[in-house]
């Protein structure tokens, strides 16, 4: 952990000492009453937080918060859901780059079991999300949509976006080709593509079918380089 992330209705309550952010500030910050370590509120600024106190049961911290709170993120994400191991990767990797949105969405060549896995019918993906912007030493977490057909997902993106799927098969041309604008939507199938239907409807949709090389990457991998290359065409990294 970079940065160690509460929600607003922690801020004001004792951190038990069997949460992993309390081992981790104990343990591996190494820090002692009147110390300070980096923390955040999710959707928040950053700051600093200072163990007061130390109890039988949890610590005591008191917080000063930086007058400022980063934008939302330029770019959201269309994604076919992907086996529970590949979602994990995205949703950590994809929050450390900074994405607003993700939408993981049903296709025809997506497992209908993965919409069932824990990841998402336990809320674990919120833990996934939390690592990622931990890591990035960041507050801001992005929206998720899980439970959305790839209809919905681009018709709650469409407005005002340069609109980009990947495609390995039909492309027109390299990512690199692409203009973009200062707003993005990606769009990446599953594991096993897009179908013909799907290509036809991102198509009349508005979206420009591009590559990222020749060589097939894996989803979590292509999601990462995706990412990246827009973050520099948008001049942000």
């Amino acid at each position: 952990m970079n940065l160690i992330l509460f929600h607003p209705q922690e801020l004001k309550s004792e951190l038990p000492l069997s949460d992993l952010r309390a081992i981790h500030i104990l343990e591996i910050l190494g820090r002692a009453e009147f110390q300070t370590f980096d923390a955040g509120i999710v959707n928040g600024p950053r700051g600093k937080a200072t163990l007061i106190k130390k109890t039988s049961s949890g610590l005591h911290l008191s917080f000063s918060w930086e007058d400022t709170t980063p934008g939302p993120e330029p770019i959201s994400l269309i994604i076919g859901l992907s086996r529970p191991q590949t979602s994990r990767k995205i949703l950590r990797e994809a929050t450390a780059i900074g994405i607003h949105t993700i939408y993981f969405v049903t296709t025809e060549k997506s497992d209908p079991a993965y919409a069932q896995s824990k990841l998402w019918t336990t809320g674990e993906y919120k833990r996934h999300l939390i690592s990622g912007a931990e890591q990035a030493f960041t507050t801001q977490i992005p929206i998720i949509h899980y439970q959305s057909t790839l209809e919905e997902a681009i018709e709650l993106s469409s407005a005002n976006r340069t609109k980009i799927a990947f495609d390995n098969y039909e492309a027109t041309g390299p990512f690199s080709a692409c203009p973009i604008t200062s707003q993005v939507v990606l769009a990446l199938g599953p594991e096993r593509g897009w179908s013909n239907p799907e290509r036809e409807l991102l198509r009349s949709s508005g979206y420009t079918l591009c590559h990222l090389g020749s060589r097939v990457l894996r989803t979590e991998t292509a999601c990462t380089a995706a990412l990246i290359l827009t973050r520099a065409k948008l001049n942000l990294i």
